[in-house]
């Protein structure tokens, strides 16, 4: 039966590849390619940069603009053209601006338009106005930019934590893999036994030192095994297949591992020690975000508050007329300086101060659920030490029973070489034998992953490829 079933797993690609045709898959490698080109990691960069396209969206509120007009009177009693241009700057670190104009104008106005003379050579002018009260701190443009930063600051928080759960996916598909692989190993191992065993029983079968019937129950014990070996060489190619979500090529394209470069072992982490992680202060995104948010919401506080203060700006304008007088005569010529107050005071003003009890109760409730995320995280964190704990346990009893079962079933094989023991005590040994490898690789796998677990839990970013 073995040897119509090796060829057809040779050619299925089912069978190990030889020894040093493939360096193994480290977990470093894995999340190298994982952090570079997963699909879910490059969406959460192009959400930040889509973010910050916003934020120089509300930088525009602070750009410098130029304007131009030019008015002509082609009928009339009047024959008056005007041509003026304008450059205005708004502040950052004030709701008011600066702004610096040119005017020139030829032909006669009505005496209603005075002010549209100029000298021969026209009018430069010079100003600005600044806000005393009401937009002196904060105004609409400022909350906006500082929302739309924070926004930035989010939005890289965030991908930190889609980048996060991708590793620690990647981790648990690269330790099921490995899982996989050395479950097949022990299916492999178990197979050989019973097809060695099945040359040494025909011998002794044709020698009559066995029955016939020995043989025919060691060829089912065979198919048997294959069939446990078949299956799980089955769960080594969807753990391969999945595993391929995380391992990409330079364009990013999923490669399916080859279980040529299977590792020995599960990965190892470094773990602080456990005392150390009780009240260990933790810096993980989903926290700082929930600061951030915070900052946004003081943000939207102090410009409700803003809109409570009554306004008084004051404004200064400096203008010279240059070159020969023009026809609104030489009173034009000298420098001319103003200087200007307005005031203005909401009575009501219960549009803001609803906006204010709004921003207060979510500033509530943000604090609230950073203290209960803060909660849930230690929780968390202790629960997978505990594990970390009970897994190390579980792993040094089940390597001693996997070496005690080990030694059990290679004497109760000598026994029956030297027909001491029966076929179905020796094989009950041998799967024994099995079934103890296959809870150690259990244990071992419980292990790595409440160890990967508190990895991400804690945010270790060196460990996690990040």
């Amino acid at each position: 039966m073995i040897r119509w079933l090796l060829p057809v797993l040779a050619l299925l690609g089912l069978l190990a590849a030889p020894a040093g045709a493939a360096t193994p898959l480290t977990l470093d490698e894995l999340l190298r390619s994982s952090a570079q080109h997963a699909p879910a990691i490059l969406d959460a960069i192009a959400k930040q940069r889509q973010v910050e396209g916003r934020r120089l969206s509300a930088q525009g509120a602070f750009d410098l603009l130029f304007e131009a007009d030019a008015t002509s009177r082609l009928t009339g009693t009047y024959d008056g053209t005007i041509v003026e241009g304008k450059a205005s700057q708004p502040l950052l670190n004030n709701g008011g601006g600066l702004y610096a104009g040119y005017r020139v104008s030829r032909g006669d106005f009505p005496i209603y338009e005075d002010k549209s003379f100029t000298n021969r050579l026209g009018e430069v002018k010079l100003g600005g106005y600044f806000a005393l009260l009401r937009d002196r701190f904060i105004d609409d443009r400022r909350a906006k930019l500082s929302i739309a930063e924070r926004d930035i600051d989010i939005a890289r928080l965030d991908r930190e934590m889609v980048a996060i759960g991708v590793q620690r996916r990647a981790i648990d598909a690269y330790q099921n893999w490995v899982a996989a692989g050395q479950r097949v190993a022990i299916y492999r191992d178990l197979l050989k036994l019973a097809t060695d065993r099945q040359q040494s029983i025909e011998q002794q079968v044709a020698r009559g030192s066995r029955p016939d019937i020995l043989a025919t129950e060691n060829r089912q014990n065979m198919i048997r095994r294959e069939a446990l070996l078949v299956r799980a060489e089955q769960d080594l190619a969807a753990a391969a297949n999945s595993l391929s979500l995380f391992l990409r090529d330079d364009a990013g394209t999923p490669v399916v591992v080859d279980r040529a470069r299977l590792p020995a072992s599960f990965p190892t982490f470094r773990l602080p020690p456990t005392s150390a992680l009780e009240g260990m202060p933790i810096s993980r995104p989903d926290l700082d975000a929930i600061l951030v948010r915070l900052d946004q919401n003081r943000t939207k506080i102090q410009l409700a508050e803003n809109e409570l203060s009554p306004r008084l700006d004051i404004r200064a304008e400096t203008s010279k007329d240059i070159g020969p007088a023009g026809l609104g005569g030489s009173s034009r010529s000298p420098t001319e300086t103003i200087v200007g107050l307005r005031f203005s005071v909401p009575l009501q003003r219960r549009e803001a101060r609803g906006r204010i009890a709004e921003a207060e109760a979510e500033a509530e409730s943000l604090a609230l659920r950073r203290k209960l995320l803060s909660e849930q995280i230690q929780v968390e964190i202790r629960a997978f030490s505990i594990q970390v704990d009970a897994t190390s346990k579980l792993v040094t009893l089940a390597n001693d029973e996997t070496r005690l079962a080990n030694r059990m079933a290679e004497a109760e094989r000598r026994r029956f070489q030297l027909g001491a023991s029966d076929f179905l005590l020796v094989n009950l040994r041998e799967e024994s034998a099995a079934d103890a490898r296959l809870r150690q690789i259990d244990a071992e796998y419980r292990q790595a992953a409440s160890r990967a677990e508190l990895v991400a839990a804690t945010v270790d970013r060196e460990q996690l490829g990040l």
